[in-house]
């Protein structure tokens, strides 16, 4: 069973171009069939396809399942009721906090670039 634990809680996004479900998953803390159900459900959550009909998550769709993930488990919001707030029908809200967390890993992803171009002495 899915540890229910926080949004707040989960790793940080690693400074990637590509994920695959199963990396997802564990970023997440949401089970592999659980992110093929919400691909279905939430139109925003497109992954690439490619050869084989193989998932690869871009970081803003893992940004997408972390939102998706907190309305669901730690708000108690209902799938309809998620869909629609991240669609923006109920409010900006949503938007400005994939915003946020947008900012937040190109921060983490540029600290990273930072380190390995350093200088060393």
């Amino acid at each position: 069973m899915v540890d229910q634990k926080s949004n707040s809680n989960l790793p940080p996004i690693p400074g990637k171009r590509y994920f695959t479900i199963g990396e997802v998953s564990e970023l997440c803390n949401v089970k592999s069939h659980v992110l093929r159900y919400w691909e279905q459900e939430f139109p925003n959550l497109k992954p690439v396809k490619r050869r084989g009909n193989r998932r690869y998550y871009q970081r803003g769709d893992v940004i997408v399942v972390r939102q998706i993930r907190g309305l669901l488990y730690d708000q108690g919001y209902t799938i309809d009721g998620a869909r629609r707030k991240i669609l923006g029908k109920n409010s900006s809200q949503g938007s400005k906090k994939i915003m946020r967390e947008a900012i937040r890993g190109a921060i983490v992803e540029l600290e990273s670039i930072a380190k390995l171009i350093e200088p060393k002495n």
